[in-house]
């Protein structure tokens, strides 16, 4: 893919939501780091019903500890593996009061040197709250860089340096929300909407889903009339 259809990719997302943000529910970047970590292989939807709860009860590191980990396990038990990320999170909360002053440290080093946060989560932390140009590579954007051509790699790592090199600058801070969100309800990852895509003619996926098996495949949910749960 040149660079000149990268460009074109970038404002067309751009021009569809101006202003991108996470779907993660936060106020400050602490409250972000701790939603970054319960979302590990969660939904954003489930972890924001976790941190209704919590964060009114302790949204600071020096209010998790006095919480502790039991009573931090109790508030986050509906997410998945949440006895891990309770007690990263209490490890990560000691280390910031001790090393940091309670707060949030800006420096990638620092991010990944507290439990439960690695590359992708330091990166959601560093362009989401601080305004980084970073590019946090999940499950999506990995997919969607290899399937669009846009950035291609073997590793999310791989993926993630093409894109920092080839997104023209104006882009960098939002890349990661257009493709996070493009990824997760239009290029998704067994049957890519590209009829609805606004990327479609510009995207270098050869096996393209056509719009006939779109339609085909929401008829039967147009012509049920019995109860179905609400997937939201």
């Amino acid at each position: 893919m040149n660079d000149n259809k990268r460009r074109q990719i970038f404002e067309r997302l751009r021009a569809a939501n101006p202003s991108p943000t996470t779907e993660l529910s936060y106020s400050t970047p602490f409250e972000l780091l701790v939603a970054v970590i319960l979302s590990a292989q969660a939904t954003d939807k489930g972890v924001n019903k976790a941190t209704a709860r919590l964060f009114p009860a302790a949204n600071t590191p020096e209010a998790i500890l006095a919480l502790g980990e039991e009573g931090l396990k109790a508030q986050v038990r509906t997410i998945g593996l949440f006895n891990s990320k309770a007690r990263n999170i209490i490890k990560a909360c000691q280390i910031l009061v001790d090393q940091h002053g309670g707060e949030v440290p800006r420096e990638r080093k620092a991010l990944e040197s507290l439990p439960g946060v690695g590359r992708k989560t330091a990166n959601v932390v560093l362009n989401t709250a601080f305004g980084e140009p970073t590019m946090a590579v999940d499950t999506h954007i990995f997919r969607v860089g290899n399937r669009t051509r846009i950035a291609q790699g073997k590793t999310p790592l791989a993926v993630e340096q093409k894109l920092l090199r080839h997104t023209p600058k104006e882009f960098l801070k939002d890349a990661h929300h257009w493709l996070i969100l493009l990824g997760r309800y239009v290029c998704t990852a067994r049957k890519p909407k590209c009829p609805d895509c606004p990327i479609a003619d510009l995207c270098e996926y050869h096996d393209k889903t056509p719009a006939t098996a779109i339609t085909a495949a929401a008829a039967p949910a147009a012509q049920d009339t019995g109860h179905a749960e609400s997937i939201s």
